[in-house]
């Protein structure tokens, strides 16, 4: 029978992330070099094209990413390193869930009403706030939002179907 994870027991190792976020870091640089190419790296009548800057950056960004990647293979077996703990990685994602949630409910129901529950989450799971003055926080801040952006600066944010409803 083996024993219980201790919390304080390592659950991922430095080398597999540290691989796969260089991976995800080269495809975002190929990605940004192959756009840059697209609309033109070289130099205009009046300057700079659009895309000069940027594959510049997609460059020196796939360089470093591929840096770091064969660093990471080459010492492959030896790092022993420790990424985080589990306590860690809990910490982390009751934070990474309902903000990837969060993202998700934008597209569904609009950037308010997905506000409202994200900032109503964290104020009562994590603040441990009053029911009372999480109500207040929680509309109060999407509704000081629409009032800056979507009146004020004229700046419309996605909305959902109860805003619709609503005449936003």
């Amino acid at each position: 029978m083996s024993e219980p994870a201790r919390s304080d027991a390592p659950a991922v190792r430095a080398r597999g992330p540290e691989a796969a976020l260089a991976v995800l870091l080269q495809a975002i640089a190929t990605l940004v070099i192959l756009d840059s190419l697209r609309v033109g790296v070289g130099w205009a009548d009046d300057g700079p094209r659009s895309g000069y800057f940027p594959f510049i950056v997609g460059v020196l960004l796939l360089a470093s990413a591929t840096w770091i990647l064969v660093s990471q293979l080459r010492r492959w077996r030896a790092d022993r390193s420790e990424f985080a703990e589990r306590a860690q990685l809990r910490q982390v994602m009751s934070m990474a869930v309902p903000i990837t949630l969060y993202v998700g409910a934008i597209a569904v129901v609009g950037l308010y009403l997905a506000s409202i529950a994200l900032i109503a989450w964290f104020m009562l799971r994590h603040g441990r706030y009053r029911v009372l003055s999480t109500a207040a926080v929680s509309v109060g801040v999407p509704l000081l939002a629409f009032l800056v952006f979507e009146r004020w600066f004229l700046v419309p944010l996605p909305k959902g179907p109860v805003e619709a409803l609503l005449g936003f």
